[in-house]
């Protein structure tokens, strides 16, 4: 492996470390990093490869960083980028969740994170300025990205963002002929990655129906899950609670919200959460029950992406010397822009509409803005704040 590997997937270890505030505030940073510092990959690149991911079910962010690893160095690159990416958060919340026992029983609050829900709206606010100047450049994207931001504000639905989506490229795809032609497409489509997905959600679902075993049916859960999620972590999570909480009740409410908690202060996936809800599922078959909890809630709701995600990305860059397929581009990016500017006001409903609060966001969003200050910084001051204060 080349040397220029190494520094990739130092950088996406750093990201993995670093990246808080969910998908649309991980953009940003890999905008900052991957791009204008690192230049793997160009904006529209890095813009366009969000937009189709955003399209597919699954982990948002983890598709895109594993799609950047595929173009620069192929299959084997992006397996490890995906390694990279998601096992940090994921292992924490491991460890949070045999730990979570014992802070209930000791009566330790968690009440020192409060500041950090406040900084992430700062995040996603910064990320919407962001990609909204790098994609709005004619008047039908600005329309798209007012008109989807209103949409997806007021319909929740985890089918809103795709449709939107699919409506934005259809519209301005009707431009296409004011896209130069190209010549030499050769459009070939390997079915493999496809046939895998489909493959392991028929047998993980007759394997959950018929067999009496735990792990199996934790499996076929995520896995059902990953593959049926629009949206990202926000929409996977009230569906998590609806399913093992007030469902299945393999977790109190409690312990639920509090994981919650535990992972919007970290960096990385917010799908790690998966995690902390398969370990805390098997705690009664002791800790290697639980590590294996997690192994299987965190190994079924990131393999739907991963294939489908590897699926698409062998034939993108073919697909896009379409004419038709370029002139969309435009009307996806401009919608997905739209869906940042709403995620922003959206994160903000469940923090408490202080000044202080308020302040905040607009503090962060400053920071970010108009200095150098890392991220990790401002998160690491946020904690100590909730600490000392």
């Amino acid at each position: 492996m080349s040397l220029r590997y190494y520094i990739f997937l130092k950088d996406v270890l750093i990201l993995a470390l670093t990246s808080f505030g969910g998908p649309q505030a991980h953009i940003a940073l890999m905008l900052k990093l991957l791009v204008d510092r690192r230049r793997y990959i160009t904006e529209q690149e890095l813009i366009e490869l969000n937009a189709l991911c955003s399209i597919l079910p699954g982990p948002t962010s983890t598709q895109t960083i594993t799609a950047i690893g595929y173009k620069i160095g192929g299959a084997n690159l992006a397996y490890i980028t995906l390694l990279v990416w998601i096992l940090p958060a994921t292992i924490i919340m491991a460890v949070a969740a045999v730990a979570i026992t014992y802070l209930q029983e000791q009566g330790i609050s968690l009440h020192f994170l409060r500041y950090l829900q406040p900084m992430a709206v700062g995040f996603v606010a910064y990320a919407a300025y962001m990609i909204s100047a790098k994609v709005i450049y004619t008047k039908t994207a600005v329309v798209l990205m007012v008109i989807s931001a209103i949409l997806s504000y007021f319909f929740s639905s985890p089918w809103v963002l795709p449709v939107l989506l699919l409506a934005g490229g259809a519209i301005t795809a009707l431009r296409f002929k004011q896209h130069p032609l190209e010549k030499d497409k050769k459009l070939k489509i390997q079915w493999a990655n496809f046939i895998l997905f489909v493959a392991v959600l028929v047998s993980a679902a007759l394997l959950g129906h018929y067999t009496s075993s735990l792990p199996v049916r934790l499996f076929e859960n995520f896995y059902r899950n990953g593959s049926l999620i629009f949206g990202g972590g926000q929409v996977l999570v009230p569906l998590l609670y609806s399913e093992f909480v007030d469902f299945k009740h393999y977790l109190t409410g409690e312990e639920f919200l509090s994981g919650y908690a535990i992972v919007q202060a970290l960096p990385g996936p917010t799908f790690s959460f998966c995690s902390f809800v398969g370990n805390l599922a098997m705690r009664r078959f002791g800790i290697g029950g639980q590590l294996l909890g997690s192994f299987v809630a965190t190994v079924g709701i990131f393999l739907p992406g991963t294939f489908l995600i590897f699926f698409v990305i062998r034939f993108w860059d073919e697909l896009k010397k379409y004419r038709v397929v370029r002139a969309s581009l435009e009307g996806i990016s401009a919608v997905s822009a739209g869906l940042v500017v709403a995620a922003a006001i959206l994160l903000y409903h469940p923090v408490d509409n202080t000044p202080l609060n308020f302040g905040i966001v607009v503090a962060t969003f400053c920071l970010l803005m108009f200095t150098k200050i890392p991220a990790p910084i401002l998160i690491l001051t946020g904690l100590l704040l909730g600490f000392v204060l």
